[in-house]
């Protein structure tokens, strides 16, 4: 356990020295929220803006730290041969891709947390009506997604491929899921098309969650299932 910790700040240090890395998880949200509150409303149903815009950017800085960067960073790792070198040292690859799910966690955390601390400071946002049921959701969606992340990561050669790869899953899912566009204003199609894909569970629990109402036990059971097959096929088909 102390190893894995030790492993875990040295990769958080090498993600926050990366400017892109620590830009998009961890700024670029909060632009977009920014540009998203230049012309707030409510929404249909009589949600604040605010109110809903937050949950939703938090999957989005979940996705990017889970699908994008995530992914990548063990590619490079592959790429530039350091877990073929892991192999003869008590760092087993294991240890390392275990340190950078937590790490790619804890910057998601972050992100999430500057989205709420400028919601809170700048635009009024209101507190979660079920702190314990958004906690539940954004943990669930993190694992799901990180573990999709992870498989990711197992199976592409290198960077390029994985960065590629991700990005391909990650935008067109942010914009039908609605972690991006409220799905109250999206098309009977688009939301049809969104609820098949991994990202809608997260944003409807912890914007339920937010908003008081109860979750989907369904929903539940899916992202966590989502979580154990994706890690476990991860971890059978990874390879240095």
């Amino acid at each position: 356990m102390k190893g894995l910790l030790q492993v875990v700040v040295v990769e958080l240090r090498l993600i926050v020295r990366d400017p892109s890395s620590a830009f998009f998880a961890l700024a670029f949200p909060a632009v977009l929220l920014w540009v998203k509150m230049r012309s707030s409303d409510s929404l249909p149903g009589g949600v604040r803006d605010i109110d809903a815009n937050v949950p939703m950017l938090t999957v989005f800085v979940i996705g990017l730290a889970a699908l994008v960067v995530l992914p990548s960073t063990i590619a490079q790792y592959r790429e530039r041969g350091i877990l073929k070198r892991l192999r003869a040292t008590p760092a087993a690859p294991g240890l390392l891709l275990g340190a950078q799910w937590i790490a790619h966690l804890v910057l998601a955390a972050g992100g999430t947390a500057v989205l709420v601390a400028i919601g809170a400071l700048a635009f009024d946002l209101a507190a979660p009506a079920n702190a314990a049921n958004v906690l539940l959701a954004w943990l669930l969606g993190a694992t799901s997604l990180g573990g999709i992340g992870l498989l990711i990561g197992a199976l592409v050669p290198n960077n390029r491929s994985a960065t590629l790869l991700g990005l391909g899953l990650f935008f067109p899912m942010v914009f039908v899921s609605g972690a991006m566009i409220p799905r109250e204003l999206t098309s009977g199609a688009l939301r049809t098309i969104g609820d098949w894909t991994p990202m809608a569970p997260v944003v409807e629990t912890i914007r339920a969650g937010w908003s008081g109402q109860p979750l989907s036990a369904t929903t539940l059971i899916v992202m966590a299932a989502i979580s154990v097959t994706t890690t476990a096929l991860a971890a059978r088909v990874f390879r240095a």
